[in-house]
């Protein structure tokens, strides 16, 4: 059974820092690109970062260059989304998702995606 399950999210101060993680069951990780995506309640859902399956292209929101960081470690299928120096902004449900090799502009084009996990910036 193909899944990916997001975990790490929570409640944080603003300026504090979470580390999200995807962990794929079912395929082989590093076949993919990885998207990371959010969305906050009354907006669509927008693409922060992916990183295709060679790790050669990494891609951010301008929103969060300099605070988040994606990587992977394909011997443990999982996908990593270290966010530091968080924002009330960036409250939102993330989710993450899985497309062949290269990374899409459009969260249709992705084939797999977990359930979603909430992280919330507030004081």
């Amino acid at each position: 059974q193909v899944q990916l399950v997001e975990s790490g999210g929570g409640l944080v101060q603003p300026g504090g820092s979470l580390r999200l993680s995807c962990a794929a069951s079912g395929f082989t990780l590093g076949y993919y690109a990885i998207g990371w995506f959010r969305q906050a309640p009354g907006k669509e859902r927008e693409g922060i970062s992916c990183m295709s399956s060679s790790t050669d292209y990494i891609y951010y929101l301008d929103s969060v260059k300099g605070r988040f960081t994606i990587s992977r470690h394909n011997t443990k299928n999982t996908v990593y989304l270290q966010m530091n120096s968080l924002k009330p902004e960036d409250t939102a449900v993330y989710y993450c998702a899985a497309a062949p090799r290269g990374c899409r502009a459009y969260p249709g084009q992705y084939d797999y995606w977990g359930q979603g996990i909430q992280v919330t910036v507030s004081s």
